[in-house]
């Protein structure tokens, strides 16, 4: 709600000078196309909007407008709203993977745009960061991320609770060595425990140092045997 009562434009965020916005549209895992460019420049244009931002997620913020140009500019963009405040899946950040890079082993953009189709609408008790990466170089910072996943020869390596803010967190590796089948189901099923048992606002992170990962383990994977 703004200061007058009314409620916050769509998809907007206030910014400091408590009377423009800011507008984050979908962009999975930061692939763009010529017609995304093209809307953005004729919005950025037509609204004299005054900054556009490439943000640490891989997404496009713009930044500027006022209350009454946010709902126009969502219409003439005609793209998804990516909510960077609620409670839910924030981004994914994705390397390019074996789509272009020579030292990619799995399909990380292929994969991580499929994560976001999964789960961009879900609700989660905080918000949630993912990364993707083709390959152990992690250039997708896979274990700095709630839930990370690295491509190597063998398949994908599920990691879990990584922060990258004030009290930084290596994540923790869930599974090794799965199909690209097995490792969205196994983050498809720990999305949900976590949902499931976790405080409003508490981050994967905290979650994991408060569950332990033995036990996220022992909930999640098949008794071998």
């Amino acid at each position: 709600m703004t200061d007058t009562g009314t409620p916050e434009p769509r998809g907007a965020i206030l910014q400091r000078d408590k009377q423009t916005y800011a507008i984050v549209p979908r962009t999975p895992c930061g692939m763009l196309s010529p017609d995304i460019l093209d809307a953005i420049s004729r919005v950025a244009r037509k609204y004299a909007i005054p900054i556009i931002k490439i943000t640490s997620g891989q997404r496009l913020a713009l930044v500027g407008m006022t209350a009454e140009q946010v709902e126009p500019i969502w219409e003439d963009l005609r793209m998804d709203v990516g909510r960077a405040v609620e409670l839910c899946v924030h981004y994914v950040q994705a390397c390019p993977g074996t789509a272009v890079c020579k030292l990619g082993l799995q399909d990380s953009l292929g994969l991580g745009i499929e994560i976001e189709q999964t789960l961009a609408e879900q609700p989660f008790p905080a918000k949630v960061k993912f990364g993707v990466s083709g390959c152990p170089m992690c250039c997708g910072e896979s274990y700095l991320r709630d839930v990370g996943l690295v491509g190597t020869k063998r398949g994908w390596t599920v990691i879990v609770g990584g922060n990258s803010g004030g009290h930084p967190r290596i994540g923790d590796v869930l599974a090794e060595d799965l199909t690209r089948e097995a490792a969205l189901d196994l983050v498809q099923r720990f999305m949900a425990m976590y949902r499931e048992n976790s405080g409003k606002r508490l981050r994967v992170s905290k979650y994991v140092d408060k569950t332990g990962i033995d036990t996220i383990r022992a909930a999640l994977l098949p008794v071998a045997g």
